[in-house]
């Protein structure tokens, strides 16, 4: 039986710059499934990483309902881990020490969980990096290490902001396998923003996209394809091509591009 993780009913949020309206998000409305990968798709800036902070909790909504296993909460904080585009790991921090912060913050035994960290670290390749600092490993190195630190805070829920964006194509392709071995061993609820349609493509139970500020849900995208999934298939293939349209579409209208 599929179970409802969450749902966000009307959720909307204007800002005010320099006395001016800046209407962002515009009556979003959507549903995830437990143990779900849900990925969103849309314009550049047209308020996905807004979404994001108001579940989040960071960010208050102007208007709307969140729901959490069917019960209406303010927002996911506590309930949620976030992992952002950049490591925002701490220089002055060894990377065993980085990824022990949340335990550390919610007052953890951290021996118990630094036993955990060192076996995390090595199932994503960085073992003998435990002691290193951010800046001797590459971007690579240091994504994996966010993503046991997003994993250590023990959170059903995982909101992923294009967290491989800045790494080369080779290093992001390594990436996709890892969250999607993540995704299957622990069975998390994921959200990903990303611009990359083949990654949401490749991972994706389901792609919703964004039309442009102020977003609203344009369209929504199944994907019954089996992992793995091959960059090639014909199927998939004809769903990028839709889904390029779609971000096409809205961008030509952000721009006032005639079509």
């Amino acid at each position: 039986m599929v179970m409802e993780k969450l749902r966000v009913v009307d959720i909307s949020k204007t800002f005010y710059m320099d006395g001016k309206r800046l209407p962002t998000l515009e009556s979003i409305s959507l549903r995830v499934n437990e143990r779900e990968f849900l990925s969103i798709l849309g314009p550049s800036g047209c308020g996905k990483t807004t979404f994001f902070n108001i579940l989040a909790g960071i960010v208050k909504k102007d208007r709307g309902q969140i729901f959490l296993e069917g019960k209406e909460v303010e927002s996911l904080r506590g309930n949620v881990a976030y992992m952002q585009q950049k490591d925002l790991l701490f220089p002055w921090r060894t990377i065993i020490d980085n990824a022990l912060i949340g335990p550390e913050i919610e007052g953890k035994d951290i021996e118990t969980y630094r036993k955990k960290a060192s076996e995390l670290l090595e199932q994503f390749g960085l073992r003998g990096f435990e002691n290193r600092y951010p800046q001797e490993l590459s971007g690579g190195m240091r994504q994996r290490a966010a993503l046991v630190r997003t994993l250590l805070f023990e959170r059903e829920i995982l909101l992923l902001d294009e967290p491989f964006g800045a790494l080369d194509a080779m290093t992001r392709a390594v990436m996709q396998r890892i969250l999607h071995g993540v995704w299957k061993k622990y069975q998390k609820t994921i959200l990903l923003i990303t611009h990359d349609v083949e990654e949401a493509l490749l991972l994706s139970d389901r792609i919703i996209l964004f039309g442009h500020r102020p977003a609203r849900v344009k369209d929504e995208f199944f994907i019954q394809q089996a992992h793995p999934r091959k960059r090639t298939d014909p199927s998939l293939l004809d769903l990028k091509e839709k889904i390029l349209k779609g971000i096409f579409e809205e961008m030509n209208n952000l721009n006032g591009i005639p079509q």
